[in-house]
């Protein structure tokens, strides 16, 4: 048997998993890619970038899911972070406990887990007759933008939990002991030595969360009803909606989200760049 093919033949075993790729990942995007740039009468032309560019509706749907997700992201991490800490000083079941918790709690998204916020913190809700009764609310509305973030920010933390928590691995607990022995406090440990080299690890999640969040649109639209302005909901009107289609709009909307998310993920890659050398 000629010797490239036995070194090739550990790659023939990826055939699958590319084939799957090309068709599910690639050919897609490049479908997207190219209707993006075909007009009403199947030209080329940039004419739907400029609507939405020039559109302060389109503008206002990418700002509301740029919002929405960086915040809930900074939600659920610094909301994970604590609670991998905690978790590292967990024993035994109860540990095993949580993180089975958890992982079951990151599937738990969509629309049942906006029937179950609208049971919970809707108008007449469990929770908000029985916060309403006692003082502590007045007003609160799950189906705005404060609502939102309330619910994305909860199906971030598990996801969050997840990814961050083999990081913590990293960590000695003789560092701890050591700072602590030189006269260091718990929080000058974690803001000089924890958190620094945690911050690959941290930079990647963020990534991960804003990612998740501008993608969502099962939770957003069961809970809102397509009435809030997010780009997700704004494309899924544009393709299945009941006045008017415009597939190539919602192709170019598809990609500037696609060139969004590149562009964090580049900053986030400079970021890792710059910490790596630091250390």
């Amino acid at each position: 048997m000629p010797r490239w093919i036995i070194q090739w033949r550990p790659a023939l075993f990826m055939l699958p998993m590319l084939m799957l790729l090309a068709l599910f990942q690639l050919a897609p995007l490049v479908w997207v890619l190219i209707h993006s740039l075909l007009d009403d009468d199947a030209q080329f032309s940039w004419i739907h970038y400029h609507d939405i560019l020039a559109s302060p509706f389109y503008r206002q749907a990418f700002m509301h899911s740029l919002w929405i997700s960086v915040f809930s992201s900074l939600i659920g991490l610094i909301i994970a972070t604590i609670g991998c800490a905690s978790l590292r000083h967990t024993q035994g079941r109860l540990r095993q406990l949580l993180l089975a918790f958890t992982n079951m709690t990151s599937n738990f998204a969509g629309v049942p887990l906006a029937f179950a916020f609208i049971i919970i913190l809707g108008f007449n809700g469990m929770m908000t007759l029985i916060l309403r009764r006692i003082g502590w609310i007045d007003d609160f509305n799950l189906y705005s933008s404060h609502g939102l973030m309330l619910i994305y920010s909860y199906f971030q933390i598990p996801l969050a939990i997840l990814l961050l928590y083999p990081a913590f691995d990293v960590l000695k607990d003789e560092w701890a002991e050591s700072a602590g022995l030189l006269g260091a406090s718990r929080s000058y440990y974690w803001r000089k030595i924890a958190l620094p080299v945690l911050a690959p690890a941290l930079l990647g999640t963020f990534i991960i969360l804003l990612a998740n969040g501008m993608g969502a649109y099962a939770t957003a639209y069961a809970l809102t009803s397509g009435n809030y302005n997010l780009v997700t909901i704004r494309i899924a009107s544009l393709v299945s909606g009941d006045l008017y289609l415009e597939p190539n709009l919602a192709a170019s909307m598809s990609v500037l989200l696609v060139i969004l998310l590149t562009l964090v993920a580049c900053i986030n890659q400079w970021l890792l760049k710059r910490s790596y050398h630091a250390e």
